[in-house]
């Protein structure tokens, strides 16, 4: 057991980064239609969406790199949490039929980022490093 948890900084570090890059592809297919436009996204994105959109990219970018992560994930997680609520919770109680899960899911990982930490492989981790 003492071996796994030598890797629990470490493994916090990937959970972090994938989640992250799954984030920004939200916002880069609302924005730029990368890898393909985002299914059922208006267009022109309202402006809501747009914000949403930037902060998925940019907020996203920042948790990729580990740089202000627990203020970037606090502002992450309620964004999800507000996005349930208004593009899902009022589709249904159940979130594997009102299609919220993944909102669900992002906010607390990213809510638990804000009590965690980045993890050891993060710009947060090398500034705290330094004399």
């Amino acid at each position: 057991m003492e071996r796994l948890t030598v890797w629990a900084p470490r493994v916090l570090s990937l959970l972090r980064i994938i989640a992250a890059l799954l984030f920004m592809e939200h916002g880069l297919m609302k924005v730029f239609h990368f890898p393909a436009a985002q299914p059922g996204a208006p267009d022109p994105l309202p402006p809501m969406l747009v914000a949403a959109a930037w902060l998925e990219i940019a907020g996203g970018g920042l948790l990729v790199l580990g740089l202000f992560t627990r203020p970037v994930a606090f502002i992450l997680s309620g964004q999800m949490a507000v996005a349930y609520f208004l593009a899902h919770g009022s589709k249904g109680f159940w979130p594997a039929l009102n299609g919220g899960e993944a909102a669900i899911l992002f906010c607390f990982v990213f809510f638990y980022l804000v009590f965690q930490g980045p993890g050891e492989w993060s710009l947060d981790a090398q500034v705290r490093k330094r004399p």
